[in-house]
């Protein structure tokens, strides 16, 4: 479990946490965790996530568990530079969908003596690096990689592999859509959706043929 640090002595720059993994693995359930410690010791707090995030509540960041926190939306990365002030502790919920300049704002804010805590999904469905999630977990000071359990093994899941065809890159979801795999059940379900495609476009081909 991610202990927080003691009071920063060079008062001037604070510091960037990341929070990673797949779907369901309890992301948003440590930056809550966090996030409530900090307002215990009485520091200003504030939570940010993307407009486009409204599955749960449009004013809150809510976890798989349904524990949530007051969040503000923003439609793009600059607007946390005035947002942000005044506060101590900033989070940022779902970063995998912030624009790219969520790496240089978060950079600043840490420079301006506040801590930024971030979370979000570390690959996509397809089990690539997703967004600037590389790049900020690259800059932080910490990093936390967290997981759920696959749904297929029982073992330590990574992966969120997407059970609907759709292949938009970003596409919100549940459980309806999505499911925590381990490697070896993400490989499989990876290579059986591919020989699927490739049977889809062969019976296509013969019904036009025909």
């Amino acid at each position: 479990m991610f202990l927080e640090q003691g009071p920063n002595n060079d008062a001037d720059y604070g510091w960037i946490e990341v929070i990673c993994g797949s779907m369901f693995s309890g992301k948003t359930e440590e930056l809550i965790r966090r996030l409530k410690r900090a307002e215990l010791a009485q520091q200003k707090v504030a939570v940010f996530k993307p407009a486009m995030d409204q599955r749960y509540a449009k004013n809150n960041v809510v976890s798989h568990d349904s524990n949530e926190f007051e969040a503000l939306a923003v439609k793009n990365s600059r607007e946390l530079l005035t947002r942000a002030e005044g506060y101590e502790v900033i989070g940022l919920d779902e970063a995998q969908f912030f624009d790219h300049e969520i790496v240089a704002v978060s950079n600043a804010l840490a420079n301006r003596g506040i801590r930024v805590i971030i979370a979000g999904l570390d690959m996509d469905f397809k089990g690539v690096p997703f967004g600037s999630m590389p790049e900020l977990m690259a800059t932080a000071e910490y990093v936390t990689k967290v997981h759920a359990i696959c749904g297929k093994t029982g073992r330590l899941a990574q992966y969120s592999y997407r059970l609907d065809p759709n292949d938009d890159l970003v596409m919100l979801g549940e459980t309806q859509e999505y499911q925590a795999l381990s490697r070896a059940a993400f490989v499989e379900a990876m290579q059986e959706r591919k020989n699927k495609s490739v049977q889809n476009n062969s019976d296509t081909s013969d019904s036009a043929s025909a």
